[in-house]
């Protein structure tokens, strides 16, 4: 039988927590805030990841920016770390992005409920 789930997935997966774990406890950036780790996107050969983050209290693009600019300052840091937690022979590169998904789907959520609200005002009269 197959494997469902192959070792860069499973390594990826792994790494999304570790990474959630360091920016929870050992960033202490005040420019940062709340950041939530929505995906990491592993290469096949392990060396590079792409690390999707949500900032939960920002909506601003500017604090985003700055949010983003930390983080890809602190990679050398978030290496180190993983390094230690993680055993790997090698340790991803990492390139954090934004995923704007989460915003958007909240955005989608209340459009739906502006709808539904409408639409039982509507039959109401």
């Amino acid at each position: 039988m197959a494997k469902s789930f192959s070792r860069a997935s499973r390594v990826g997966h792994e790494l999304q927590k570790e990474i959630a774990i360091i920016l929870q406890r050992e960033i202490k950036d005040p420019r940062l805030g709340m950041v939530t780790v929505s995906g990491v996107d592993l290469s096949r050969d392990l060396a590079y990841a792409k690390v999707f983050v949500t900032f939960l209290n920002d909506s601003d693009p500017h604090a985003i920016e700055q949010g983003l600019k930390v983080l890809n300052d602190a990679t050398g840091y978030i290496r180190s770390l993983i390094g230690k937690a993680m055993k790997l022979r090698i340790i991803p590169e990492l390139k954090f992005n934004y995923d704007e998904s989460l915003v958007k789907g909240m955005q989608m959520s209340n459009l739906v409920a502006d709808v539904i609200k409408n639409d039982h005002e509507r039959h109401k009269e």
